[in-house]
């Protein structure tokens, strides 16, 4: 007899979010992956402006399309008083908030967490912001790229002629990612104390915790690590080298045994091992030029498939660099049954990867992408709201 898997984790949990752009979406969207209600409050008249980033996936956002699946979409005039008081009904019923509203705006519509605190105590609120609700940047507005520079982490990628931004949002997944967390851990302490705590995540803050180790480095060094391509800027050898076909390898060395196994078995250059200038984990680095001199020429004697075959005789860490199109055949993620088909506004589907962390028994919610306010109706009519009333709403733009 087949064992029917587990009902997801969060099941009976319901949030509403008043939510837009990156971080918080991807907050709530990892809670319904597991099996949570997420009632995502949208403006009337075109919804989250991130559903117009781009339309690249079958007419939609491809930042959407990649947060939202999974969620009720209502369409809710939060500057008007009955917008207001459905959002009110919501919380009522609700065990998260979590909104990224503009600097000041949460407080100003009584929905600050001591606001809330006092009209709904079970709540557990979320506010995710650029720079702190506090504090001297408290009224700014914050994107990604400007977190990114106001970290250092633009200083800290591309190479010796020019910065460059990380390739994906990184600042607002950093942000994401720790209130996703951070209302995991929230529930737990409900559940077993039965004290709702808010919960607070800037950008800024979350990004300075991935950009610690630089910082370290810099603060006790007196310097911070260059910008060097591909290439690691406190390990040595550890980056791309160009095969005899043209295809990039990346290899890397992490400790004097492995630096051994590359002398003998793939450099064939076993006197190194030894060698002053690479004896040791910092001689590499100080004396990185030289060192990849001796790796790239090497590289040229052989095509990438041959490199890495050697490689992987020598116990040596390596990959070829791949573009997205390669990424997206990559073996691993067919073999391991990564993707699932999700619906998507007009009918079309999409591949989805199922989330990184897989529960043992139970199997993640991955449904549909909706259309903006495209369960207003249902939600209002469940609070009590007839057909007439909903009309009327929709009438005035409310909903």
């Amino acid at each position: 007899m087949t064992e029917l898997p587990d009902a997801p984790p969060l099941t009976g949990i319901t949030v509403v979010s008043v939510e837009q752009a990156v971080a918080a979406p991807f907050a709530t969207r990892q809670l319904a992956d597991l099996g949570a209600r997420v009632i995502k409050v949208e403006r009337p008249g075109g919804g989250d402006f991130a559903r117009r980033y781009d339309a690249t996936v079958h007419g939609e956002s491809s930042y959407f399309v990649w947060l939202n699946r999974s969620k009720e979409s209502v369409t809710l005039d939060l500057k008007s008083e009955r917008g207001r008081h459905v959002l009110e009904q919501l919380l009522a019923d609700a065990d998260v908030f979590v909104q990224n509203l503009a600097p000041g705006a949460a407080d100003r519509m009584g929905l600050g967490p001591e606001a809330l605190a006092a009209r709904f105590p079970s709540l557990i609120p979320c506010a995710i912001s650029g720079y702190g609700t506090s504090g001297p940047w408290a009224d700014r507005k914050a994107y990604d790229l400007l977190v990114q520079c106001q970290t250092g982490l633009v200083s800290l990628t591309g190479n010796e002629h020019g910065t460059a931004r990380a390739g994906v949002s990184v600042a607002d997944i950093a942000a994401g990612m720790y209130a996703y967390s951070g209302i995991l851990t929230a529930l737990f302490r409900r559940a077993t104390t039965g004290v709702a705590r808010a919960v607070e995540v800037s950008l800024f803050e979350a990004l300075a915790e991935w950009v610690s180790q630089p910082a370290y480095y810099t603060r006790y060094g007196g310097s911070q690590p260059p910008r060097i391509g591909t290439q690691h800027a406190t390990i040595a050898p550890y980056g791309t080298y160009t095969a005899a076909d043209g295809k990039d390898v990346l290899f890397s060395i992490q400790n004097e045994r492995e630096w051994s196994a590359l002398c003998e078995g793939f450099l064939r250059r076993p006197e190194l091992v030894a060698d002053p200038r690479f004896a040791t984990g910092s001689a590499r680095v100080t004396h990185r030029q030289e060192l990849n001199a001796v790796v790239s020429a090497r590289f040229t004697e052989s095509d990438s498939a041959e490199v890495m075959r050697q490689l992987d005789e020598a116990g040596i860490a390596n990959a070829g660099v791949n573009d997205i199109e390669e990424f997206l055949a990559h073996p691993v993620l067919s073999a391991r049954d990564r993707w699932r088909d999700v619906p998507i506004p007009g009918g079309a589907t999409v591949r989805a990867l199922r989330p990184p962390a897989d529960l043992a028994g139970t199997a993640p919610r991955m449904d549909a992408v909706p259309s903006a306010g495209e369960h207003t109706g249902a939600v209002l009519a469940a609070l009590g709201y007839g057909r007439d009333e909903i009309d009327a709403m929709r009438a005035d733009h409310v909903i």
